[in-house]
């Protein structure tokens, strides 16, 4: 496809750019670099908040806090659009693998292992959005009840966009599965994914509560 082939960077799209290229019929970019963006929305929100409560007395016991949070919502933002770039490339691998000729015995075995190769690739690229979309709602989770009360909302939206990235990558992952031709690693990430899942999920509850109820949070052991 030709936007693979140039290399452009979905970082450095505009937004209405972005979008459009989603619309399209083309395959990519699709729900993996979809869900990589969405979370790199909420990791943005939660630098945002940050730097609306680091500096003010009235937080200044959360200042350790707030700044971890903000530092990795930037560190996160960046990962998740690079990995957005790395879905997409994945997926390409796997559509091209998929095209290959299989006429002869030999090109049918050659397409076969081109295709679990490139399916491993197409299933760990969005694992590790998943991974990156848990880190992103633990620093959430600690911001709420610790930072500005006028971002709270903000807050809660980063948890949810969060939670939305990496369901979205878990499902990535999961159809990508069957064609590794590996059971036991298709086994063990099935697992893993609901491991990752149910502990953001989790978080994103806490944080739901948190900012809904008001609560003002001690501040965390250092």
């Amino acid at each position: 496809m030709e936007r693979q082939e140039e290399s452009v960077s979905f970082a450095g799209l505009s937004l209405g750019e972005f979008i459009e290229q989603l619309s399209s019929a083309e395959p990519v970019p699709g729900g993996g670099a979809a869900s990589a963006v969405a979370a790199a929305l909420g990791a943005s929100l939660a630098s945002m908040v940050s730097a609306l409560s680091t500096s003010r007395p009235k937080y200044a016991a959360y200042e350790a806090t707030l700044e971890r949070a903000g530092s990795a919502g930037r560190r996160l933002a960046g990962e998740l659009l690079a990995l957005a770039d790395r879905d997409a490339a994945a997926y390409g691998g796997y559509a091209a693998a998929l095209k290959m000729p299989r006429e002869t015995d030999e090109q049918v075995q050659s397409r076969h292992a081109a295709i679990r190769t490139a399916a491993r690739a197409a299933a760990d690229a969005p694992w590790e959005i998943v991974v990156a979309c848990h880190d992103l709602a633990v620093e959430v989770e600690a911001l709420a009840g610790r930072s500005n009360v006028n971002a709270a909302s903000d807050v809660l939206v980063a948890a949810l966009l969060a939670e939305a990235g990496a369901r979205g990558a878990a499902e990535n992952v999961r159809i990508n599965l069957p064609s590794t031709g590996d059971e036991r690693y298709a086994e063990e990430m099935d697992q893993k994914l609901d491991d990752k899942l149910h502990e953001i999920s989790t978080l994103a509850a806490q944080t739901r509560e948190i900012v809904l109820s008001g609560q003002v949070r001690e501040p965390e052991d250092e």
